[in-house]
């Protein structure tokens, strides 16, 4: 590790991506064992194409044997609203990359269907995610009325945007659901399903993995700045159309991790 800052959560900068990646696996499976002894569970949400390269060194050496795959239930923090086969599909990278070279039960992958059109398949996802709090797969939180994700790994795009949440959309204002839909994204494919922020901002543990100079003003503005405490939660509702979605990740009663390379952070003071 290079350096740590002080910011919004606890932000870890590496001088390259490998030393990010060793210790990101690292991060996972410490949580994964924490959650483990503690629910009997580990649930995590995986958002963004890069995110599944990052969480690669997994798959290897010494994570195979120490990490109790059984024991894992894993979400999508956003999909494209595409066949489960088609080269965009976040779930056809996260199968193709990880989930075929680890023991994790199929049964324990919870994908969105992919045979409806985008605004059934939130309404389902939602309701897929409900069956695993109500079975105690996943936890809830006291907070909200939302599931308590033992972590949710995002990768911050150059535009600030989280999962399929983009700057300026309506999505962001969404407040009383766990999972939407927009048709409008600004990157194709135009149609995606995503966590809404409660969700995100409920969970145990969020990562947001940054990499890169294209990430360096989309960094040192969410991570710079505050929001002087936690977003109210009445205040999803008014949410700044022009905020990054990134600055807008403040989580109720748990911890922010940043992950970024020296390029990303580049900006930061």
């Amino acid at each position: 590790m290079a350096d740590s800052k002080e910011g919004r959560g606890d932000i870890h900068i590496y001088s390259g991506i490998d030393d990010l990646k060793t210790e990101l696996a690292e991060y996972i499976s410490d949580l994964s064992e924490k959650s483990v002894k503690e629910r009997g569970f580990f649930s995590i949400a995986l958002s963004g194409r890069s995110v599944v390269n990052f969480i690669r060194k997994l798959t290897g050496t010494p994570y195979m044997i120490t990490v109790d795959w059984s024991k894992w239930h894993v979400f999508f923090a956003d999909e494209r609203a595409v066949a489960k086969s088609h080269p965009e599909s976040n779930y056809k990278l996260a199968k193709d990359e990880f989930l075929s070279k680890v023991p994790i039960p199929s049964s324990h992958v919870c994908s969105i269907n992919d045979n409806v059109e985008v605004g059934i398949a939130a309404q389902e996802y939602q309701f897929a995610i409900r069956q695993h709090v109500k079975s105690h797969r996943v936890a809830a939180s006291v907070c909200t009325d939302c599931p308590r994700f033992d972590l949710v790994l995002l990768e911050l795009g150059p535009d600030g945007h989280v999962a399929s949440l983009f700057p300026g959309h309506t999505a962001l204002c969404v407040a009383h659901d766990w999972v939407t839909h927009i048709v409008d994204s600004p990157r194709p494919p135009p149609e995606r399903i995503t966590f809404t922020l409660p969700v995100i901002n409920s969970a145990c543990n969020v990562a947001i993995v940054a990499v890169g100079d294209d990430k360096a003003d989309a960094v040192r503005f969410a991570v710079g700045h505050t929001t002087g405490g936690n977003v109210d939660w009445e205040d999803y509702e008014s949410a700044d159309a022009d905020s990054s979605p990134a600055r807008l990740v403040d989580l109720m009663d748990g911890k922010l991790v940043w992950f970024l390379d020296s390029c990303a952070a580049s900006n930061l003071n």
